[in-house]
């Protein structure tokens, strides 16, 4: 599969599948996301991976819209050091995962992290030093549903030539 294809191919999924996540898909997806552009080349990024049944489920309870995550196979906390840029470097790290799902045949769904009240208890949770920010969290597995076609803006709506 080509990036512009799994680019077009993402799409959020909230049903999955009780099929774990082999180790070296996750390896793979971690891979991916430690090669993310990066300001200063700060590289501020940690990941969490929690397969834990009992954990996924403690993670979801903590969550405004991510009860999903308890029924997903894996879960991937991805925290940054506090850094001028943490936010961006966070953002592009969760985008090559959720691209490289797709090319892995897996499906996944950003739950927001950074400024949800949730923050500091997902990080004593997972036993997260304080000077890191969750970033994101991302649910992974495989479908229990048909992928849908959620409607998007035309490019001729967003797109705009040397000015708005």
């Amino acid at each position: 599969m080509q990036a512009i294809e799994a680019i077009k191919k993402r799409r959020s999924v909230r049903i999955f599948k009780p099929q774990e996540v082999p180790e070296p898909l996750i390896k793979e997806l971690i891979d991916c996301a430690r090669l993310a552009p990066t300001a200063r080349n700060e590289q501020p990024w940690e990941f969490v991976v929690v397969t834990r049944g009992d954990l996924l489920k403690e993670l979801a309870n903590l969550t405004d819209h991510g009860k999903f995550i308890s029924q997903s196979p894996c879960c991937i906390a991805v925290f940054c050091r506090e850094t001028k840029y943490y936010l961006e470097d966070g953002c592009a790290t969760t985008e090559n995962i959720l691209i490289a799902a797709v090319e892995l045949g897996l499906v996944s769904c950003w739950v927001a992290g950074d400024k949800k009240t949730y923050c500091g208890e997902v990080k004593r949770l997972l036993g997260v030093p304080k000077d890191f920010k969750l970033v994101s969290l991302i649910a992974l597995g495989y479908s229990d549903a048909p992928l849908t076609n959620p409607s998007k803006r035309a490019l001729s709506e967003v797109i705009h030539w040397q000015g708005w």
